[in-house]
């Protein structure tokens, strides 16, 4: 009984393809995981409990410190400025300007910002993750919590995150790997079908903080990413049903919003085109996103070249 059951939802990791002209040129290799808000693992291509760091998927429930503290309402930041808080932005004029004035709105300086100053750019207000650093700015100040440390793994506002994270997934936060990302901030290592496990519970909306960082994320997509992003454009497209978020190194986390369900994957070789490619397969095999939407999407990111285009061999098992 129990093997049928595993057999019934389980299947062996996607192959990713780039194809030229039809023919294989280069594979990449992606385990993809299903699971529910109650942490059940429902649908599985490849190893589940492959563990690995999260980087930027993370975001969201990062912001769940600035979400539940009281700064949001302190500081009369809005939905939007909760969306970049959430995202991994493109640094825009707009998105800029976005960072600064969550800082400004908290009385906090630019040069608090601890992530590094992009290659060619003249601020850190430009660094991809500038929003996700205000937010924990933000905390600090509300808390008046020392500034210049706010990344150290023992600070208060990471202390806060992790002892969120560690409750949604109901581990000791003793337990939890912890290395620094590139912008500085602390990120950790966990099974893939953990991450699928904080995305359907972000999905499920089933908290106040949870249910406004899907608002804003799905609200000001154009925050979260950027227009050559591709979270922001499946949720354009999908008007607020899926919420999504990158991460670096093949990372990918999608969750179905009032479903409960939430979709992880992880590109061995941490291939971003693969991850994509991933995405729009496993979206449209679950049925979370239509045709229209999957063939809008494959424009961009399966065909890639006048001559190439990426294919996805192999299946995730149905849950149903």
């Amino acid at each position: 009984m129990t093997s049928s059951r595993v057999n019934r939802h389980q299947s062996k990791e996607l192959t990713i393809q780039l194809l030229r002209e039809g023919i294989t040129e280069s594979t990449h290799t992606a385990h993809v995981v299903v699971c529910d808000h109650r942490g059940r693992t429902l649908s599985v291509a490849g190893n589940g409990e492959l563990a690995c760091f999260v980087r930027s998927a993370l975001k969201p429930f990062q912001a769940l410190a600035v979400a539940t503290s009281g700064g949001l309402e302190r500081y009369h930041l809005s939905d939007r400025h909760l969306a970049i808080i959430c995202g991994s932005h493109q640094g825009t004029m707009a998105q800029v300007r976005q960072v600064f004035e969550i800082l400004w709105r908290a009385q906090l300086d630019p040069a608090d910002l601890q992530c590094p100053v992009p290659a060619g750019r003249q601020s850190p207000l430009q660094h991809n993750c500038s929003g996700k650093h205000a937010g924990m700015l933000v905390v600090c100040q509300q808390h008046n919590w020392p500034l210049e440390s706010y990344l150290d793994r023992n600070h208060p506002v990471q202390k806060m995150i992790l002892a969120r994270i560690a409750d949604l997934l109901a581990m000791p936060a003793d337990e939890f790997i912890m290395a620094h990302d590139d912008c500085g901030a602390p990120t950790y290592f966990m099974q893939i079908r953990q991450m699928a496990s904080l995305f359907a519970m972000l999905a499920s909306g089933n908290s106040l903080e949870m249910e406004r960082i899907i608002r804003a994320m799905t609200h000001y997509p154009d925050m979260v990413g950027g227009a050559d992003s591709f979270d922001t454009q499946l949720m354009q497209l999908t008007q607020g049903d899926l919420v999504s978020k990158s991460g670096a190194e093949g990372i990918q986390c999608i969750g179905r919003v009032g479903e409960s369900l939430g979709l992880a994957i992880k590109v061995l070789d941490g291939s971003r085109r693969a991850k994509y490619a991933t995405a729009i397969f496993t979206l449209k095999q679950l049925g979370w996103i239509s045709p229209s939407v999957a063939d809008t999407l494959a424009e961009t990111y399966l065909d890639i070249g006048r001559f190439s285009r990426l294919d996805v061999v192999g299946e995730l098992p149905l849950m149903y």
